[in-house]
């Protein structure tokens, strides 16, 4: 049976525990053992490669080096990283190798919460991504800084909501990627601003199919 790490917390309005219990019980149905935890701690208390999978669900805080480097490692020696929105793209503002690790940072949800956009599934043959389709959100839609190494497996166009990065037209953010970090596999959905988004089928199954992928 694999092995799966949840630490949450953070800022609230994430609902971190709502959205941790949702994402154990998809890794369940997939006979993933479970831990959950409410403290940054354990990333230096337990030893970490011993896990297959690794998800962070903690927007913003801090997190101190002998947390932090634990997690790094394991990462790079194989264990896999897997997440979604503000708790895995937008934890830990001040940790440059945590965000070169994921891939990407947030940094902006112009028009904030409520935003209509669609997300394209960019990469329809992936194992990821086989068999989806395009599909609308009712969110925050995230604008990321990201890493050129990652690959794209769906993404979002902007501008939606007026804002001055308007004048530089159209883009297609990143909604989901993957990456490598060593020999760790790492995967991102941008999608999931609180549990009710979440349980949107299409997050459901992205989730599901992204955390069994990236894990050892």
């Amino acid at each position: 049976m694999k092995k799966a790490l949840i630490f949450q917390g953070g800022w609230e309005g994430h609902e971190p525990k709502q959205v941790a219990d949702i994402l154990a019980g998809l890794l369940e149905e997939k006979d993933f053992q479970v831990k959950i935890t409410d403290t940054l701690e354990t990333l230096k208390e337990d030893d970490l490669t011993e896990y297959d999978l690794i998800v962070p669900n903690w927007t913003q805080g801090t997190i101190e080096q002998d947390q932090l480097q634990p997690l790094l490692k394991a990462v790079e020696q194989g264990t896999g990283l897997a997440g979604l929105h503000g708790g895995m793209g937008d934890s830990f503002r001040m940790e440059v190798d945590y965000q070169f690790m994921v891939g990407g940072q947030w940094v902006a949800h112009p028009g904030n919460d409520g935003v209509e956009y669609k997300v394209h599934i960019k990469d329809p043959d992936h194992p990821l991504t086989e068999g989806m389709e395009d599909f609308t959100v009712v969110s925050e839609q995230y604008y990321m800084h990201v890493d050129p190494a990652i690959h794209v497996h769906a993404t979002t166009r902007f501008p939606v909501a007026e804002g001055p990065y308007q004048t530089n037209g159209e883009v297609d953010m990143p909604v989901v990627w993957t990456k490598k970090w060593g020999e760790g596999k790492v995967y991102y959905c941008g999608l999931g601003h609180v549990a009710e988004i979440v349980k949107m089928p299409e997050v459901l199954q992205l989730m599901q199919r992204g955390m069994t992928w990236a894990s050892r």
